[in-house]
């Protein structure tokens, strides 16, 4: 199993996100939206608060912004 599959792996685990083939070309989505977990790094990325992303885009919910970046911190700090 290669890192990616594992990161995939993991990512199901979270409430805050779904994935489905006939939804945004399959791609992490914010569950029961169709604003992909992309957007919101790099919305971050660009200089964007979290309370802008949220305004901008209004399906989203604060917890699923938090459970997402609290999973990539607790990723950050696992060893491969």
């Amino acid at each position: 199993m290669n890192h990616k599959d594992t990161k995939d792996t993991k990512w199901e685990t979270l409430d805050a996100v779904e994935r489905s083939p006939v939804k945004v070309s399959g791609v992490w989505v914010f569950r029961n939206t169709r604003v992909p977990v992309a957007a919101l790094f790099e919305n971050l990325r660009d200089g964007a608060t979290v309370e802008e992303f949220l305004e901008w885009f209004p399906g989203v919910e604060r917890s699923q912004v938090e459970a997402v970046l609290n999973y990539e911190l607790k990723m950050l700090a696992v060893t491969v």
